[in-house]
């Protein structure tokens, strides 16, 4: 295999791995726009949400122009799932800046209650983001089998903030544009889970040539009751 190829394929990873970074970021970043009521914070992941665009492009460019030197079928899956990889970061990019859109609605009405679920689920979707790109630098499958299913977490909390918001607007019509906003929110940061779900499934993918798409999940336990919050 040529040198130049070898190298493409370490540049292939490293802006991968930059892109990864900036989509965690900038979830954090609108986590803490929403909490500290910073507009300030919020514009800035707007902005950097351009950043992850073109990291999104700039992979594929090199992906393509890998795959077409008929590369062995480990690098093959590599390359694929690198590109896999950077679709579903750039998602995660898109839902962060949906989180910071919200958060300037929300910043100019007074704060419905403390936050106490968005931040955690937050939380759990990061360590899950976290978590799968470890396995994937490590090449360890079966952590990244072990995320695949943690979602399931943060998709009972959405559906309990769900259930709980829509009885406040049922109680309290007035809080209906800030109950609005704060499902739209809590459906993203489920959505951010469900991205680093799908990027476990496909680290499996890379190291076991296994597709297991949707089986996990279906054999799956339900997950604990959340405790009520938002």
């Amino acid at each position: 295999m040529s040198l130049h190829f070898e190298q493409s394929l370490d540049e292939l990873k490293e802006k991968l791995l930059t892109m990864a970074s900036k989509a965690a970021h900038a979830v954090d970043t609108a986590l803490k726009a929403l909490v500290q009521r910073d507009d300030d914070l919020a514009r800035q992941v707007k902005e950097a949400d351009n950043e992850l665009d073109d990291l999104e492009i700039e992979i594929d460019e090199i992906g393509v122009a890998l795959l077409s030197k008929a590369p062995l079928a480990t690098d093959l899956r590599l390359i694929t799932v690198a590109m896999k990889f950077s679709q579903n970061l750039e998602r995660i990019g898109d839902e962060a800046t949906t989180i910071a859109r919200r958060s300037l609605e929300l910043s100019q009405e007074p704060q419905l209650k403390p936050y106490v679920d968005l931040p955690r689920m937050a939380h759990l979707a990061l360590d899950m983001l976290h978590d799968t790109l470890d396995a994937f630098v490590r090449r360890d499958s079966a952590k990244a089998r072990a995320v695949v299913t943690r979602d399931k977490q943060v998709d009972a909390i959405n559906k309990q903030l769900h259930r709980e918001l829509a009885s406040y607007m049922i109680e309290r019509p007035p809080t209906i544009t800030r109950c609005l906003n704060l499902m739209v929110i809590s459906k993203a940061l489920e959505r951010i889970a469900d991205h680093a779900s799908n990027m476990a499934e496909e680290v499996v993918y890379l190291y076991e040539g296994r597709d297991i798409r949707h089986q996990l999940k279906k054999t799956a336990p339900p997950p604990p009751d959340p405790s009520p919050g938002n």
